[in-house]
């Protein structure tokens, strides 16, 4: 199976083609307007990989949420590559993919994630034994009381810490993992394992602040 996964929803933006078993990945980071590099990204790794688009069995991609133009971008790109090339796609959530990975990395299986959404608000949600339920845009005192049972990660625990400790009564955190295509791979091939397809509807972002969105693209 032949998979191409983007991720740029984030201050990060990746790209990762699973074949044969390997992964090939860029990555970049504290790049300007890095969402703008995804079409060499991809070239790149199927020139590494000696791939090209014509032998992607379909496209992984995270929706959002995340910044508005790495959203709008990532998920501008899959539905051009998409519909240009007929391959179906698979999308997730930006916070289901940045627990998951947490989850990895750190061999916990309760992450709360909080991604920084400005305006005094972050991106939450909660991923517990692989699930991921209440996320939603919120103030970071209005955020679930979890408890010490849970690790919280993401861009919102580094900007808003304090709040979000007092309002979640977490103790452990880390604010350093973010969203990488290459763990992407993973939770498509777990979704396709549980019977998830991929699809060809078109692709839809998640903005979760829909009156900003709806204002931008006026």
């Amino acid at each position: 199976m032949n998979i191409l996964a983007i991720d740029t929803c984030t201050e990060v933006a990746s790209v990762t083609l699973y074949s044969s078993n390997v992964k090939t990945t860029r990555v970049l980071t504290d790049i300007a307007k890095s969402s703008g590099y995804i079409l060499k990204l991809c070239d790149e790794v199927f020139k590494e990989a000696g791939n090209n688009l014509q032998d992607v069995d379909f496209i992984s991609y995270t929706k959002g949420p995340g910044a508005f133009t790495g959203v709008r971008m990532c998920v501008g790109v899959v539905q051009g590559l998409s519909l240009s090339c007929g391959i179906s796609t698979l999308g997730f959530s930006t916070l289901e993919l940045l627990a998951f990975r947490a989850s990895k990395i750190l061999k916990k299986d309760k992450i709360a994630t909080a991604i920084d959404a400005r305006m005094g608000e972050v991106y939450w949600a909660v991923y517990d034994n692989g699930s991921i339920s209440n996320m939603r845009i919120c103030k970071p005192e209005n955020v679930d009381n979890l408890g010490a049972s849970f690790v919280g990660v993401g861009s919102g625990w580094k900007v808003h810490n304090d709040e979000l400790i007092k309002a979640s009564q977490i103790n452990h955190t880390d604010s350093s993992i973010y969203p990488e295509s290459t763990d992407l791979i993973d939770l498509s091939l777990l979704a396709i394992e549980s019977g998830q397809k991929a699809t060809f509807d078109l692709p839809q972002p998640i903005y979760l602040r829909n009156n900003v969105a709806q204002k931008s693209l006026k």
